[in-house]
């Protein structure tokens, strides 16, 4: 079995390829999918659709037509990985997390210790809390190889 693995969150770091590449070392049988991590691409996303003269329009559009990919490929993961960092404040993170509780599909968060009581309620509808991008792949290689 090739497992479906969606990795969604704050795109500031490197995490992504941290995780993929600890995972191709250890040959794992995955394939990840993530949502559009380009930040000028995402909040364009709307744009062809017309000029806005506020820019919680232009948001609002730009949102909705990323939430057609990000929605289509958490509802064909097997697995998510939600990573918080803490420069900023990763809504969109939270709403995959949610989202993804509500679908039963199991997720790991991604995060360190100085996060625990802000995501308290989404660390406790995931299936594990990480800290680092090696125990991601140790879960990983866990549970596709066990």
């Amino acid at each position: 079995m090739i497992w479906t693995v969606y990795l969604s969150g704050e795109i500031h770091t490197d995490w992504r390829g941290a995780i993929v590449g600890a995972c191709e070392q250890m040959a794992l049988p995955i394939e990840f999918t993530s949502a559009v991590v380009d930040h000028a691409v995402s909040d364009a996303a709307g744009d062809h659709l017309g000029t806005e003269q506020h820019s919680f329009w232009r948001d609002h559009k730009s949102a909705k037509v990323n939430s057609i990919r990000i929605q289509n490929l958490i509802q064909q993961c097997d697995i998510a990985v939600v990573r918080f960092g803490d420069k900023y404040k990763q809504w969109n993170a939270a709403f995959d997390a949610g989202y993804l509780a509500a679908t039963g599909t199991p997720y790991i968060t991604l995060h360190d210790e100085s996060l625990v009581h802000a995501l308290k309620e989404v660390d406790a509808a995931a299936m594990a809390w990480a800290q680092t991008t090696e125990q991601v792949a140790e879960i990983l290689k866990h549970v596709t190889t066990a």
